[in-house]
C-alpha cells in the first residue's frame, strides 16, 4: 500500500476546538499557522472534513499532505470517524486507503 510522502519540515498539528479546525505550525512560523484543515462536529464521533487550506507561500512542499495525515492519525488515534466533504481529503482517501476505515458509513 502507498504511504504518503510528507513534508521534510517539522511540523506540529494543534486542534483548535473554538475555530472548528486543525491547525498546522513549523519552526519556520513560530505562533503563526500556515494552514487549516476545517471540521465541523456531527456528532461524538463523527467529524466532517470540509476544507483544507495552506498559505499561499507554503504551498507546494507537502505541507497539506502532512497535515491531511496528521489529522487522519488523530481521529484513528480518537477512535472517532469522518465524514470527506473536502475534495483534497477526497482525493488523499482514494490514493491512500489504509486510511478508509475512518470513513463513516451514514
Amino acid at each position: 500500500m502507498p504511504q504518503p510522502q510528507l513534508s521534510p519540515t517539522p511540523v506540529r498539528v494543534v486542534k483548535n476546538i473554538d475555530r472548528e479546525r486543525y491547525e498546522l505550525f513549523t519552526d519556520e512560523t513560530p505562533g503563526e499557522f500556515i494552514g487549516f484543515l476545517a471540521y465541523q462536529v456531527i456528532d461524538d464521533h463523527t467529524l466532517e472534513l470540509q476544507h483544507t487550506i495552506i498559505s499561499e507561500g507554503f504551498s507546494r512542499r507537502g505541507f497539506a499532505r502532512t497535515l491531511v495525515t496528521r489529522v487522519l492519525d488523530l481521529i484513528r488515534a480518537d477512535e472517532s470517524t469522518l465524514v470527506p466533504t473536502c475534495s483534497y481529503v477526497q482525493d488523499y482517501l482514494e490514493r491512500f486507503p489504509q486510511y478508509g476505515d475512518l470513513v463513516a458509513h451514514q
